[in-house]
């Protein structure tokens, strides 16, 4: 019994890791459990990348300051995918170059007469953009006196060490950017093909003349069209299409009528309310902070009564951004427009705690009174180093500029007067130096409900969508959606990493499904984005490398009808047997159009839009004979040149090769990593992972 047991788990074992091989591609096979990619032989681990991701991530809520929605978080993976992709290519390259930068080199970055741009962002003026040598030889006196193991040496050789690889990167560039060169004849070629003119005339045989129906298109044509085209179906990366129904779980007519009741039910409380600070606290789903605002600055409709009603009145309930809402006029006033104020920040975390750190403030403050500078202090204690270099000002600015505690105390104080509030920045010593213009502002208390659909509806909604599931299989999803008369969403080309599809905010446990079904296969489960619950149907599997035919004949189906069209257009102008545009306009019984004035570079007819190889056709030919049939993108054409219109000769051919050749830079850059990237044989796990 023990050896059968054992034999029983062994193949229990087997089938199991079999499985997870054949649904995820072959994933043991293609990358192990901690890489994430692979770049020319070299591993990315996914540990590395997803440090990565952290730091960007921080570096955006930094400087945006906003909650990451799931195609934020997308795009600062895919921006951190390139990074870390583009270095491991370029250090390639620069190893087997061996390209340096010597120790005076970097030194001349750092403190040179034209030092590196990342020194200038990070120690420059704002107002003059210059490096500020004070603040930068601070710095490095800091560096030089701090020991081995201080967190500010060891940022500071990080940073030191980025700018060394971004300026080796350069120099790889420029040794590329160096070998491009202009010639004369290319400088003329494109001076012409933006200035010559022609003036032709054409007949035009659209494709849309002959009905879809009238076209028989053959294995040959899809075979023919496909092996003509065959570069252009090459891929990548591994994508799929995946069509999908969804049933809406959103907040039904009922349950908007429950939270309106919800909200009138707090009508009297919130009327009655003496404290109407703590009333939104306690019991508004979004925690406001009381202030007074101008006219303009509220919504709409509570910003057209608020201003003419009494202290006390309450405005509700109102639906606004998905909630239920009630405002109330708490109070109203006349107040200034702007202020200019200056400010000494304190941080507590260095004080000692917030209250030694308003201590602190008050000591400055009773300082400033009996006479010392406020400039000279904010310079000496202000950790806003930014304003402490100016004395501590902070410009003049409107309503709703500076957080909410600081414009309460900037704009309900008087100019000369000192205040002392504390923000999440810290603890501020504000002077109000002078206020400008009056209006009236209104300080409104808001208390909101958000309309979130009840269980009861998003139970009849997942229901549904189960019921569907189970009536349905790979053979027979169409049909099913056609018989519910549900509305079907296609979405091709979706890759491993994809967050979002159409209608769908949040879409990756569905895109990790479809990246380990096989074609044809309908969804395991329902999924849930939002308020919507999805099925899903796999319907096509494109792999890395040139699409087959099979795969790519939906999508290129128009396309070979129109050659098929081509073919018996081209047919119908041979067979006229015209002598002049004229006559074959009369023959095929298409009006004549005359045209003037385009040229090779801007391949445009007016009408009809871009027809590459007409224009390339017409600048090839000779005035006044007609030309034989030209199979375009709208239709098949023929035509007669009337005239060239050459240009002045050019007259500065060292500006016409500059200017193209800055534009060769500029693509280069872009260009040649992309050629790296084709050479390095990137494997990209990421689907694994995200």
């Amino acid at each position: 019994m023990g050896m059968i047991l054992v034999i029983v788990i062994a193949v229990a074992l087997l089938a199991f890791i079999a499985g997870e091989v054949i649904h995820f591609g072959g994933s043991l096979l293609r990358g192990d459990a901690n890489t994430i990619g692979v770049v020319a032989g070299e591993k990315i681990p996914y540990a590395d990348f997803n440090k990565k991701v952290e730091q960007n991530t921080d570096q955006y809520r930094q400087q945006y300051g906003a909650n990451l929605s799931p195609q934020i978080t997308s795009y600062i993976q895919e921006n951190t995918w390139n990074q870390l992709l583009s270095q491991a290519i370029l250090k390639k390259e620069l190893d087997r170059l061996s390209l340096v930068v010597g120790t005076a080199e970097t030194q001349d970055m750092i403190s040179g007469k034209n030092p590196d741009q990342q020194i200038i962002q990070a120690f420059g003026d704002p107002q003059t953009g210059q490096v500020d040598r004070v603040k930068l030889n601070n710095v490095l006196n800091n560096i030089k006196a701090a020991k081995e193991g201080d967190p500010m040496k060891s940022q500071w050789n990080a940073f030191v060490a980025q700018m060394i690889e971004s300026k080796k990167a350069q120099k790889y560039v420029s040794l590329v950017t160096n070998g491009l060169y202009v010639n004369s004849l290319e400088a003329q070629d494109d001076y012409e093909a933006k200035n010559k003119l022609v003036n032709f005339k054409y007949v035009a045989l659209a494709y849309a003349s002959i009905p879809d129906s009238k076209v028989t298109i053959t294995d040959g044509d899809y075979s023919d069209f496909y092996n003509e085209h065959k570069a252009s179906f090459k891929t990548d990366q591994e994508l799929r299409n995946i069509e999908y129904v969804t049933f809406n779980g959103a907040a039904s007519k009922a349950d908007s009528a429950a939270v309106k009741a919800q909200v009138e039910k707090m009508l009297p409380d919130f009327k009655a309310s003496t404290n109407d600070s703590l009333y939104v606290q306690v019991n508004s789903e979004t925690k406001t902070p009381l202030v007074y605002q101008k006219k303009g600055a509220l919504e709409p409709a509570v910003d057209s009564v608020m201003f003419s009603a009494a202290k006390g009145f309450v405005y509700g309930p109102y639906l606004s951004n998905g909630s239920y809402k009630l405002a109330k006029l708490v109070d109203s006033r006349v107040g200034p427009d702007s202020v200019k104020a200056s400010h000494i920040l304190i941080n507590p975390a260095t004080e000692g705690g917030v209250e030694k750190a308003l201590a602190k403030a008050d000591s400055l403050k009773k300082l400033i009174v009996a006479g010392k500078s406020f400039a000279d202090l904010a310079t000496i204690y202000s950790i806003d180093k930014q304003s402490a270099e100016k004395g501590g000002d902070l410009g003049t600015f409107g309503r709703g500029t500076m957080v909410p505690v600081f414009d309460e105390a900037v704009f309900n104080g008087t100019k000369g007067e000192y205040k002392i509030v504390t923000s999440q920045f810290g603890v501020h010593l504000i002077k109000i130096v002078d206020q400008k213009g009056s209006s009236k502002v209104a300080k409104i208390a808001i208390v909101d409900k958000p309309l979130i659909p009840s269980k009861e509806t998003q139970s009849a909604a997942y229901n549904k969508a189960q019921a569907f599931l189970a009536s349905v299989s790979g053979g027979n999803f169409d049909a099913e959606v056609k018989k519910e008369k549900l509305q079907l969403t296609p979405a091709n080309d979706v890759s491993g990493i994809t967050a979002s599809l159409p209608g769908l905010e949040s879409a990756r446990d569905l895109v990790r499904w479809a990246f380990k079904a096989e074609s044809g296969d309908v969804s395991d489960q329902v999924f849930t984005s939002g308020d919507q619950y999805v099925v899903a149907h796999l319907t096509t599997i494109k792999p890395e490398g040139t699409l087959p035919l099979e795969v790519v004949k939906p999508q290129i189906e128009a396309a070979v009808r129109n050659k098929v069209k081509a073919k018996q257009l081209l047919e119908k102008i041979q067979s006229a047997s015209a002598s002049s545009i004229d006559q074959l306009g009369q023959k095929v019984g298409a009006p004549v159009v005359p045209v003037q004035n385009i040229v090779f570079a801007n391949p445009v007819i007016p009408g009809v839009g871009a027809e590459y190889s007409l224009v390339g056709s017409i600048f090839g030919s000779q005035p006044n004979k007609l030309s034989k049939g030209v199979e375009g993108q709208n239709g098949v054409y023929a035509y007669v040149v009337e005239s060239f219109v050459k240009p002045a000769a050019l007259a500065n051919t060292v500006r016409e090769k500059q200017q193209i050749g800055q534009n060769l830079t500029q693509r280069a850059s872009g260009q040649l990593l992309n050629a790296l990237k084709d050479k390095a044989n990137v494997k990209d796990y990421r689907a694994k992972f995200l």
